[in-house]
């Protein structure tokens, strides 16, 4: 939780293209891009278009991030490059794998506003914006006294449409002139200039405290701007459109039939020029079909002349010499789009034609023929365009006919009247600045450049239209088709894809662009979804340069979340506008207040340093918009206050329009309306038209709930709930999570009018959990005593009669919409205030100040107190108290800091067999499972989850709310125990006391806080007891160490065989029945849950094999020396026991375990500091004979070197003997020849040897179950003979021995045995030299056939690799390709070629290389089967009863040993092979991180199935695994 900066972390994942994911961050914060899995150990550079500290921003110019690696370690888990976030705007990244992109996004960076003469800052969600349409403000000179209401209102944000010359149409959008303010705010004596117009803005941003945005309008001009008439290259015209022409001849048809209407002409075939009915609208289908559309043959503008085409072909078949080129045999015929767009001026392919249309010989009869079938072709394809022009005709008529219904006939529409030229029967598509003439002379001027550049096209908008694609560009019918619902009084203009493609439109745009933003403190984009994006991003980025801080809001209309993103990461939006007033009914207004913000009340707190979230776009929610229809009309006057109560709750930035909070009962036109707004005046009177104050409209209410939406945006009330209580109330909370304050606002919603439709008397009981310290507001709709609304000529006024009564800050007593208030309680400590309400009529709202009850207030204070130990968030709200707990007054760490290892393991671990043994067991959530540890790993496992996702919905947050079950149970366990275990479980009880005073709801958030504090604590205690290579290590590292104290604990009754007590440094604890002092050493569980507790617990080889990386890398020597020296007193026969059952009921039957035990001395040894004391320490004999019974500790006594010199006399000697207790009651499965064991030295190879068909000595053990299938009692890998690993382990022994023995330090040089009644001695040396000249050459299969060394050539299936045993029964199994010849390349590197090492590496990575792990067998073996099954039984010999375990599942703990293979040689095979090996072990090692991060266990498994696939049967963690994973990293 720790340091107070925020930092987001973005991984990166190969081919992740994320243009459609919205990334927000704030100005402070840092971003990191760290490596995900499948980029690990990969070179990859991340660039972005973030500039350097003081640099300007150019979106083109890329810089390449550097890398930190804080470890400076083994893996690529910690990597980070990283942007310190100090400027506003939409950034770029991307990143390359090697040279290649791989894959990129945007981040967009809020802008922070600042207002007032002391520049404090505004923060977007206490945004109240108001919109003024500019034209109503009167003379500049006037705009205060107006924009005073704005003010007084409580806004802090003006919105005024554009300031700039209207066009002929006075649209507020329809701009004549970019550059230069509109004329009607100058006097005739005084010229108003846009400093004039700063001045003004400046003025209210540094003494009202208001800011101050206007719109920037790209997409189009007004059609009468002088500017476009000079560079018509602007707009979009029949000259640099050609592919208009057909659409502008069918607009001008169309003009020609509105004007022939509104004469009178088409009266006898029914269309008067006042359209009343259906049977008219018919008529003009018919007018339309019969005489327009053959009148203007619109598909010839897209066929091929046929009479000329065909001459054209004639004279090229009769011409003798033509010369053809050959073209694509899968060209077809097709014709080709005249690009000037005349009529049959299409055109075909000619040499395709030659090609199709061969004559059988050059006679005159064979020529006709060929051009018949050339001609009867053309004239198909002719054929085809006009069935495609046909379906665009019929959408043109409908489109045609839907827009008159819509603007004569609709209910809902404007209902036009008669067609006349100004209203005509359709907008005209395009300018015609010409004199009217015939439409065939009209026709004639679309080829004449000089005219044509005149006729331009207007621009609208389309329907479900992509909004991504330009619908004026080449390629989209929309004009043909009608579909433009068009805006008669503007042109499109035309950018292109550069500003060198129209220089002057660029330069004019940006200069009109930068007016803006010198003056203005943000803009709203009009029209933003259909704005070029390349055209908006480089006008932002000029706007960005002059006012960096540049608030940009936009609305945008595409339907879908994803293009929405598309605009609002590439443009750098900071707020999309969205509109109440698409809610249906007061339910989906509420769903909207929910959506656009906040999170869930009762969070979890988010630590600082954590995952970059995708976003939804910041809204600006907006009562009523300038465009939409007027809210009185479309629902009720009475439902303007609910509704904007409603929409102000909402944690975003809120708005309105004017005239909405004046009741003014339609909306207030952008085109025609030309009154001014009413100005601000105190001593007014309610019917006073030209002036407002307090007591108009609901001015006074919206004063209140503005001054309120800032406070909650200030104040950080960041938690929403929205309760729908009834179909008309709805109750919005907003919730501080740092002082747990709550304001309730509960509106009642009147979509329809009261008047007129029944609204219930009875209104539902409401109950506020809390206190209510007071009512903020109470205000009622309400009609008054004034004459009726009537419109006035000169002001925009509203409704005198209808006005909102209003009470502030009073106490619920003296409410008169509270009837009265219970105290009801829920739980001990939980008050709730049911509230019964008598006047919530509709058009009523009511806001509670809530807080929690005295009691949980003070219970949280002291809880955030005793939280900031752990995150200084936790400060704000915090109560220091003295009555606490004592043990509270000790920080956390320090009771933490005399905790042991072995300690740890109980309070953080423990699965359920292993707390059995205590008595207890996991957790268990009703409805859903038990939790996978005991200790506190169980719970974070689950809370990590759930946390970043806020997932309080989940199982585990119903039981913490339902009850105090899962809070005792964490203190309870660790309290029952002793010493400074039980200190923590009364540390955490003391804080639980506190926590159960709180209200149910925020149980879940503040469960989490006390034990994410502790819980790191304790990890961080864990680490510093730990090697410096775990302390300076990457996060990978350190959470891997943690398998070390997952796996390696005390239990309750003692595994490991007494040690000598003359030994120093053995841990002892009292026994709690006997009261008696006794050794408590940790030791080794192989795997959890399956090996954990009991005699399963302790395995010699699984011990052996994990202790170098579980316990000496991670620097627990102590315990490693007591276990080497524990197993080495078990010693018989000259063998470590494999299943150990405490000494007294070991099962010697495995080879291996003696010389992985016998390897992991040398480690230690060699890691260790004096690790070669451990030679003389004393080793208490269990077994001093093969047949003593086993004696007590200190009974016979031997020095360490001793034991080691006897186990490797008896292995030369030979070791045979029989198991004790042979038969079922020690394995129920094996075969009475099993319980035979053998083991000895091949005297001529120096190979130690052993095992027979019938068991399996080695770590591969699995013998058959399944009577079904027969193979009960057969071993599925026997690997007799001598195992490659054993080979390899003993060398390392004999090696290692030799060593010390000529350092004498060993005292032993030799071992002696007898041989046929004589003596014989053989030298380590002698033993050392043996098995080095002989390996490659009986091992190695070469890859050459006629090798003479080869005793077996027909069981050679793949060459270049290393047998797997030598000497098998059955011989074939030496041959099989398995992955346990990397060991012995790790353990005795020696006797491996470099080269033939690397061949056979590289053959294991095809063919053996998992996700996680090793395939066990080579995937071409005719046995090999991925997927085990512990549970099948069926006939399959080879698969019953997991009869595959080692048989093609791919276990991890080869891959530690592959990969350090790799490692050690790559570096002999020179610099490039070992930079590429690196590569290859950080990238399939990044998987296992994934893995150990993801899995609740917090472990790695012992085994997969197939290509990583999940094997239920496998161990969740497995002690083998993290250690070889662990030993890789060391190596690295």
């Amino acid at each position: 939780m720790g340091h107070g900066k925020q930092i987001r972390i973005l991984l990166l994942n190969e081919m992740e293209k994320l243009e459609k994911t919205l990334f927000r961050l704030e100005q402070g914060f840092e971003l990191q891009f760290r490596l995900g899995p499948t980029l690990q150990g990969k070179t990859v550079t991340v660039h972005t278009n973030y500039p350097y500290p003081g640099e300007t921003f150019n979106r083109e110019k890329f810089r390449s991030l550097e890398w930190e690696n804080p470890s400076e370690r083994e893996d690529d888990s910690d990597k980070y490059c990283k942007l310190n976030l100090q400027q506003a705007g939409s950034f770029q990244y991307y990143f390359l794998r090697g040279n290649e992109k791989s894959g990129g996004g945007y981040i967009v960076v809020d802008p922070v506003l600042r207002v007032g003469t002391d520049n404090h800052v505004l923060p977007l969600d206490c945004v109240t914006l108001q919109t003024f349409l500019a034209k109503c403000l009167g003379p500049l000179d006037e705009w205060e006294s107006r924009l005073r209401v704005a003010k007084e209102s409580g806004y802090n944000m003006i919105h005024f449409t554009p300031l700039q010359t209207l066009g002929q149409s006075r649209s507020c959008y329809s701009l004549a002139d970019q550059l230069e303010l509109n004329p009607d705010f100058s006097r005739p004596n005084k010229k108003c200039t846009w400093d004039d117009v700063g001045q003004l803005v400046e003025k209210l941003k540094k003494e009202w405290n208001v800011l101050c945005i206007t719109d920037v309008v790209y997409n189009h001009t007004a059609a009468n701007s002088k500017w476009i008439q000079k560079h018509p290259e602007s707009a979009y015209n029949l000259v640099n459109s050609p592919h208009l022409k057909p659409a502008w001849v069918l607009d001008r048809a169309l003009w020609h039939l509105s004007c022939d209407v509104a004469e009178g002409k088409y009266k006898e075939k029914g269309v008067p020029a006042l359209i009343e009915n259906d049977h008219q609208m018919n008529c003009i289908r018919k007018i339309v079909w019969e005489d327009i559309f053959p009148k203007i043959q619109l598909w010839e503008f897209f066929q091929v002349d046929v009479s000329k085409a065909v001459e054209q072909f004639r004279g090229l078949l009769t011409q003798g010499n033509r010369k053809i080129t050959k073209p694509d045999p899968k060209e077809h015929l097709k014709i080709i789009q005249d690009p000037e767009y005349r009529r049959l001026g299409c055109t075909v392919d000619m040499n395709i034609a030659l090609a199709t249309f061969i004559p059988n010989d050059s006679g005159p009869a064979a020529i006709d023929e060929c051009c018949n079938w050339f001609q009867k072709r053309i004239e198909e394809l002719n054929s085809e365009k006009h069935q495609l022009i046909n379906c665009h005709q019929e959408q043109a008529v409908n489109c045609l006919l839907g827009n008159v219904f819509y603007e004569r006939l609709a209910g809902h529409g404007p209902k036009l009247g008669p067609v006349t030229r100004r209203h005509p029967l359709v907008t005209r598509y395009f300018t015609f600045p010409f004199e009217e003439m015939t439409l065939s002379t009209e026709e004639s001027m679309i080829h004449l450049p000089n005219k044509a550049c005149f006729l331009m096209a207007h621009n609208g908008w389309v329907m479900g239209d992509d909004p991504l694609r330009n619908f004026a560009e080449p390629g989209s019918d929309v004009y043909l088709r009608r579909e433009l619902i068009c805006w008669g009084d503007s042109v499109k203009l035309r950018y292109g894809n550069k500003p060198e493609d129209c220089p002057y439109l660029w330069a004019h745009m940006k200069k009109y662009t930068e007016i803006t933003a010198t003056y203005f403190q943000g803009v709203r984009l009009d029209n933003c979804h259909s704005t070029p994006l390349h055209v908006a991003e480089y006008m932002l980025d000029a706007a960005r340069k002059l006012q960096p801080n540049l608030y940009i809001v936009a609305e945008l209309f595409t339907g879908s979340e994803d293009l929405d993103n598309v605009f609002v990461t590439r443009l750098g939006i900071s707020s999309l506008i969205r509109e109440a007033m698409s809610a249906h009914n007061s339910h989906e207004e509420g769903r909207l207040v929910y959506r656009y913000g906040g999170e869930p009340v009762g969070s979890f707190v988010q630590p600082c340093l954590r995952p970059l979230m995708p976003a939804i776009a910041h809204a600006l929610f907006m009562d009523i918009t300038h465009d939409n229809e007027c809210p009185i009309v479309h629902r009720s006057a009475y439902d303007a206050l609910p509704s904007s109560m409603i929409v102000s709750m909402a944690c975003c930035a809120s708005g309105s329009t004017k005239g909405y909070d004046e009741l003014v009962p339609h909306q207030i036109s952008v085109v025609s309306e030309e009154r001014f707004y009413t100005k601000w005046n105190p001593g007014a009177s309610p019917s006073d038209t030209g002036d407002v104050n307090l007591q108009s409209g609901i001015i006074a209410a919206r004063r209140a709930i503005n001054k309120l939406h800032q406070e909650l945006g200030a104040k950080g009330f960041i938690q929403v709930y929205v309760d729908q209580v009834d179909e008309d109330i709805v109750a919005v909370t907003r919730h501080s999570p740092s002082i747990h304050q709550s304001v309730v606002a509960v509106s009642r919603t009147a979509f329809k009018n009261p008047k007129t439709s029944f609204y219930s008397k009875e209104v539902p009981q409401m109950c506020i959990p809390g206190k209510i310290e007071e009512v903020v507001l109470e205000a009622r709709t309400i009609e008054r005593n004034t004459k009726p609304y009537k419109r006035d000529e000169n002001s925009i006024n509203g409704m005198p009669d209808i006005t909102a009564e209003i009470r502030e800050h009073i106490q619920l007593n003296e409410s008169k919409i509270v009837k009265q208030a219970g105290i009801a309680t829920k739980g001990p400590n939980e008050y709730i205030q049911e509230i019964e309400f008598e006047n919530l009529s509709p058009g009523s709202v009511i806001v509670f100040r809530v807080s929690l009850d005295p009691h949980a207030q003070v219970a949280v204070g002291i809880l955030r107190n005793h939280l900031t130990q752990f995150s200084p968030h936790f400060k704000s709200g915090s109560l220091s108290a003295d009555s606490s707990d004592p043990i509270l007054k000790i920080p956390f760490a320090s009771i933490a800091s005399k905790l042991t290892l072995a300690e740890l393991n109980q309070i953080l671990y423990r699965c359920e067999s292993e707390e059995q043994e205590d008595g207890g067991g996991c957790y268990n959530i009703p409805n859903w499972s038990s939790l996978k540890y005991a200790g506190l790993q169980g719970l974070m496992s689950v809370l990590a989850e759930m946390r970043p996702k806020n997932d309080l919905g989940h199982p585990f947050c119903d039981n913490l709310r339902s009850g105090d079950w899962m809070i005792d149970y964490v203190s309870n366990r660790l309290i029952s125990r002793s010493g400074t275990i039980a200190e923590v479980g009364r540390w955490l009880q003391a804080m639980f006391f506190y926590l159960k005073q709180i209200p149910r709801y925020l149980i879940p958030c503040y469960f989490d806080a006390v034990l994410i504090g502790a819980y790191t604590t304790l990890l961080d205690t864990a680490w510093k007891q730990m090697s410096s290579f775990v302390q300076n290590g990457s996060t990978f590292v350190k959470h891997l160490s943690l398998g070390s104290v997952q796996l390696c604990g005390v239990g309750k009754y003692a595994s490991l065989p007494l040690l000598s007590p003359s030994l120093m440094d053995v841990p002892y604890r009292l026994n709690e029945i006997t009261k008696e002092k006794e050794q408590c050493c940790a030791t080794l569980a192989a795997g959890l849950p399956h090996f954990s507790s009991g005699i399963f617990r302790c395995w010699g080889r699984d011990t052996f094999i994990a202790l170098r990386g579980i316990l000496l890398i991670t620097g627990r020597y102590l315990e490693a020396r007591n276990i080497i020296l524990a197993f080495a007193g078990t010693l018989r026969h000259g063998l470590i026991p494999n299943l150990l059952g405490e000494g007294t009921y070991a099962r010697y039957n495995c080879r291996d375990a003696v010389w992985w035990w016998l390897q992991c001395i040398q480690d230690y040894c060699k890691v260790v500091p004096n690790g070669l004391d451990i030679l003389k320490c004393p080793v208490s004999r269990m077994y001093p004979t093969d047949d003593s019974v086993p004696l007590s500790a200190g009974t016979v006594d031997q020095p360490l070197f001793e034991v080691i010199q006897e186990a490797m006399q008896r292995h030369m000697q030979g070791i045979q003997f029989r198991e004790r207790n042979a038969g079922p009651q020690i394995d129920r499965n094996m075969k009475d020849e099993g319980f035979n064991i053998t083991v000895g030295v091949d005297e001529e190879t120096g190979f130690v040897y052993g095992g027979n068909r019938f068991n399996c000595g080695t770590w591969m053990d699995k013998m058959g179950e399944s009577d079904r299938a027969r193979n009960r009692g057969i071993p599925a890998t026997p690997r007799d003979g001598s195992a490659v690993e054993i080979v390899g382990l003993s060398k390392s022994a004999i090696r290692w021995l030799l060593e010390l023995s000529k350092k004498n330090i060993f005292p032993y040089h030799e071992v002696t045995v007898k041989r046929d009644g004589k003596v014989v001695t053989v030298s380590y040396d002698e033993w050392n030299r043996k098995i080095q000249d002989n390996f490659e050459k009986l091992f190695y299969v070469s890859e050459d056939p006629s090798d003479f060394n080869e005793k077996n050539p027909n069981l050679v299936h793949k060459r270049g690799i290393y047998k797997d045993s030598y000497g098998a029964s059955s011989p074939w199994c030496d041959y099989q390709l398995r992955p346990n010849f990397t060991i012995a390349m790790v353990v005795a590197p020696e006797l491996f070629t470099t080269e033939k090492a690397w061949k056979a590496l590289q053959v294991a990575e095809k063919k053996l290389l998992g996700p996680l792990g090793m395939k066990t067998l080579d995937p071409d073996d005719m046995v090999y089967c991925g997927v085990y099954d512990n549970a099948l039984d069926n006939d399959n010999y080879n698969l019953a009863k997991g009869f595959n375990y080692h048989q093609g599942p791919e276990w991890l703990w080869l891959i530690g040993y592959f990969l350090r293979a790799k490692l050690y040689f790559s570096k002999l095979m020179g610099p490039e092979t070992n930079a590429k090996t690196i590569f290859l072990v950080k990238n399939v090692l990044s998987r296992h991180y994934v893995h150990l991060e993801r899995s609740p266990w917090k472990g790695l498994p012992e085994l997969t199935n197939e290509n990583g696939q999940y094997c239920p049967f496998s161990c969740e963690t497995q002690a083998w695994s993290i250690s070889s994973v662990l030993e890789t990293l060391y190596d690295l």
